[in-house]
């Protein structure tokens, strides 16, 4: 049953349900929007945020993509990850609403949309030599995620841009050679500090280096030789207008799967030992009021990279190495990819797994036996 004067109901299958108008129609008459939640506080609260949240402008049809456009970004706001928000603010303010925003929503056509992904690849960027097909890709799945948010709001039979698509190139990653990999370890053990022991510990774990930068002792569990990864830090740019353009964030990662506990192996588990600290000090700095950003660990490991004489490899280089290293030597790849927080083992295998020469010549020996006459 309803409280008195609110429209929320306890359902059968014991959540809460809300009614709320969202929206009106030009000629006044109510669209209601539906929320859920499994106690009546939360739904309550999430009501309210609700009917706080600025209204739709969206009235007739006759509006300029950039006013949805706006619009929508304000609806996704309370519902995504802040920095997930920063990216898409960028995406719009750089890339789509230059081009596309003073044009009506309705003049929107798959043939106009892909032009404007053909522009984005060949001419766009500062430079105008072209973005890459990645960044083309996410401009393309927010002018989607646009129209359809402007289909439902304005009850129009709106272009889904589902017809356009834009080719990802597969890039290849670089991981170290065994020769590679056995010269930083030396440089590693024969320089131990805190850089190098997160520089360790990615080798090792296939760590994300906003990962390793986040992580604290109370995270490492010596006795049972495991390491959690709970948080990731990055720097983001700030939308509020204030004199400060950027800030440091640590929070859960994007995605459930990142967050994993990895076993841990016996002698990075002895040097581990040796450096640990206070449960609440950060690895890479070894206190509790100091961390090292993901930039200045990059710039640390470049410094590494040139003391050992290893060109063309970026911190990434760690993680893929690792990945790399496991396929080598028969990982099961549904463990691999649960070690590096992935959300299924296509991702495992089609962006981090390139096998070797080395490994390919292995496989190949395999049919020798085949190619006698006897």
């Amino acid at each position: 049953m309803p409280r008195k004067g609110e429209n929320i109901y306890k359902r059968k299958d014991g959540r809460w349900e809300g009614r709320y108008i969202r929206d009106r129609t030009s000629d006044g008459k109510a669209i209601y929007g539906y929320l859920y939640a499994h106690s009546y506080r939360e739904l309550k609260e999430r009501m309210a945020h609700e009917e706080k949240a600025p209204k739709p402008v969206c009235r007739t049809p006759d509006v300029l993509f950039e006013e949805v456009a706006k619009e929508w970004l304000l609806y996704i706001t309370p519902r995504v990850k802040e920095s997930t928000c920063v990216k898409y603010s960028n995406l719009l303010n750089s890339y789509i609403i230059p081009v596309l925003g003073n044009q009506s929503i309705l003049s929107l056509s798959s043939n106009k949309i892909d032009t404007f992904c053909q522009h984005l690849l060949t001419k766009g960027g500062r430079n105008g030599t072209g973005l890459s097909s990645k960044t083309v890709s996410d401009c393309l799945a927010r002018i989607r995620s646009i129209m359809r948010y402007a289909s439902d709001k304005l009850e129009l039979s709106l272009c889904d841009a589902k017809s356009v698509t834009v080719k990802q190139q597969q890039k290849e990653m670089r991981s170290f050679t065994v020769s590679e990999q056995k010269t930083l370890l030396r440089y590693l053990y024969d320089n131990l500090n805190e850089s190098s022991l997160g520089i360790l510990i990615c080798l090792f774990t296939g760590l994300r280096i906003g990962e390793i930068c986040a992580l604290k002792w109370s995270e490492i569990s010596i006795p049972e030789k495991t390491l959690h990864v709970r948080f990731t830090m990055q720097r983001i740019q700030i939308l509020d207008g204030t004199d400060q353009k950027t800030k440091i964030l640590i929070s859960e990662p994007k995605s459930a799967c990142s967050i994993r506990t990895i076993p841990l192996l016996d002698e990075l588990t002895e040097l581990l030992e040796k450096y640990k600290c206070s449960d609440t000090a950060y690895i890479l700095s070894g206190r509790e009021d100091q961390y090292v950003e993901p930039r200045t660990m990059q710039y640390r490991f470049k410094k590494v990279m040139q003391e050992c004489g290893i060109t063309n490899a970026s911190y990434h280089t760690l993680r893929h190495t690792f990945a790399t290293r496991c396929v080598e030597q028969d990982f099961d790849i549904k463990t691999l990819s649960e070690i590096l927080g992935h959300a299924n083992v296509n991702i495992t295998l089609n962006k981090y797994v390139h096998p070797s020469m080395e490994l390919k010549r292995k496989n190949m020996m395999r049919l020798s036996e085949l190619i006698a006459v006897k």
